[in-house]
């Protein structure tokens, strides 16, 4: 709403620039005849031009769309178990800052640019969650769209969407058996503003990762490289590393991470180490507001561990 008062707010000053410029023209003073009417227009251009770039970002956030899922997710100690893991050393890093699972944190502080305020949601029985089918919750996790159809920016930003299948399902039965807490999420969670929009209708800003639609599996949950590249394919490693994880780049909207060839000077047990006290085997202290350390190290041994072998195969 505040997006659609402000641009019409915007078409609101084109028109009024127009009729200035209209105005200067009836001058008879040749100079400011010529310069007035020319600095109007030239301001009605830029703003019609900001005004334009927002309308294509409001097309481009009711553009993305993802299939329905027909789900109804049995729950089993075993899957309780798993999805406790997932929300501890993953989904906690946004939803569970201010206590388990209760949202609640604008993300969009964290962005270099303010684009909006991008709420993480309420997950358990006190927000809207209450109210989804298993495969709205599925729908949302996967692709970033929820239950009535909306963009949510920041989850189809992350690379949630490459959870396995059966580690979504995890989630969402963890996600039914905790209890109510914390306060309902502001809908829509995710309110772009007029600065936002233009970015993303000029392709500043990105429309999120692509819709998946197939079935993802994982390897078997073991401390190998191949589990390991399935955690850093979810977990969200190479949004400030880069995509080979050797170092980010410049331009990128998450902070540039340093190449991760470095933890082969590591011991497997520094690189768990580090990853739960924050200190590496340098004694260099890594920063929890930028690195989430915290978050990581709430995995188990296990996956820690495949994470390391994953890493040590790095060119």
């Amino acid at each position: 709403m505040q997006s659609i008062v402000g641009l019409a707010a915007l078409i609101a000053i084109v028109l009024l620039l127009v009729w200035l410029a209209f105005r200067a023209v009836r001058l008879k003073n040749g100079v400011l005849r010529w310069c007035g009417a020319g600095l109007a227009s030239l301001l009605a251009l830029a703003v019609a031009c900001v005004s334009a770039l927002a309308v294509a970002g409001m097309v481009k956030q009711q553009a993305r769309r993802a299939p329905a899922v027909n789900l109804a997710v049995e729950v089993s100690p075993q899957r309780l178990a798993r999805g406790k893991g997932l929300v501890d050393g993953f989904c906690s890093g946004c939803h569970s800052r201010t206590g388990l699972l209760t949202g609640g944190v604008d993300i969009g502080k964290d962005f270099p640019l303010p684009v909006g305020a991008f709420v993480s949601s309420n997950l358990t029985p006190a927000g809207a969650l209450s109210h989804w089918s298993d495969g709205e919750i599925f729908r949302a996790i996967r692709n970033g769209v929820d239950a009535e159809g909306r963009w949510l920016v920041v989850m189809s930003y992350t690379n949630a969407g490459k959870l396995s299948d059966e580690d979504i399902e995890a989630l969402i039965a963890y996600i039914r058996s905790v209890p109510a807490a914390g306060v309902p999420t502001p809908s829509p969670p995710d309110r772009i503003n007029l600065l936002g929009l233009a970015m993303l209708g000029a392709g500043m800003l990105p429309s999120g990762k692509p819709v998946i639609t197939d079935s993802i599996a994982a390897p078997p949950k073991a401390p190998t490289a191949a589990y390991g590249e399935y955690i850093l394919s979810y977990q969200d490693c190479r949004e400030c590393h880069g995509a080979n994880l050797v170092g980010g780049l410049s331009g990128q909207m998450a902070p540039i991470g340093p190449g991760l060839t470095i933890v082969k000077d590591w011991q497997r047990s520094e690189f768990i180490a580090a990853m739960r006290t924050g200190i590496d085997p340098s004694r260099h202290h890594i920063n929890g507001a930028v690195m989430p350390w915290r978050t990581i190290g709430r995995m188990d041994d296990d996956e820690l561990a495949a994470i390391y072998a994953y890493l040590m195969q790095l060119p």
